[in-house]
């Protein structure tokens, strides 16, 4: 992972991290604790050391109410990216199954909100959305961002997940 990054693309980062971590919240269920505790098993925790330094990594995204309280170098991303994608390994078979029913509900023609999985995430999604992030979206932009997330983790949560959660995040970035 490579420390010769601009402002701007940490910037980027920052965002496109949350918003990644934010989906595996709201599908799975899992909080502050749970990264902490991820933190701790990969060795990272002096990076993230307790919730109120999360609560500030978290913060730091550009996407954020009242964000810019703290800088993400990117020693904290590679670690977030870590925690991410082995979180989300554990997590495969939730991740697995929302994407077959995602994928049901597009041949079938139903709605996915009518889906109980899907429409429970996306409901968490744009709730958590709402509440954490600056920008007003349109429901149908909310649940195309959700969606692509959600089929973005899948990815993440196999072999090389931090590896392709990393690149796809500076893909973004440029």
């Amino acid at each position: 992972m490579s420390a010769n990054l601009t402002l701007d693309q940490l910037r980027s980062i920052k965002g496109q991290l949350d918003l990644v971590l934010l989906a595996l919240e709201t599908l799975v269920g899992i909080g502050s604790e749970a990264i902490l505790d991820q933190a701790k098993v990969l060795q990272l925790n002096t990076l993230l050391s307790d919730r109120v330094n999360l609560w500030r990594l978290r913060q730091s995204s550009p996407l954020r109410k009242g964000q810019g309280r703290k800088k993400l170098d990117v020693d904290e991303a590679r670690a977030l990216v870590l925690i991410t994608a082995q979180l989300a390994g554990q997590h495969r078979q939730t991740i697995h199954q929302a994407i077959i029913a995602l994928e049901k509900a597009t041949a079938d023609g139903t709605p996915p909100h009518r889906v109980a999985i899907l429409g429970d995430y996306l409901d968490r999604f744009s709730n958590t959305y709402a509440e954490r992030m600056d920008s007003v979206e349109q429901p149908d932009t909310l649940e195309k961002l959700a969606f692509q997330l959600l089929i973005d983790l899948l990815f993440y949560s196999g072999g090389g997940g931090p590896q392709r959660l990393w690149q796809a995040l500076l893909d973004r970035a440029e």
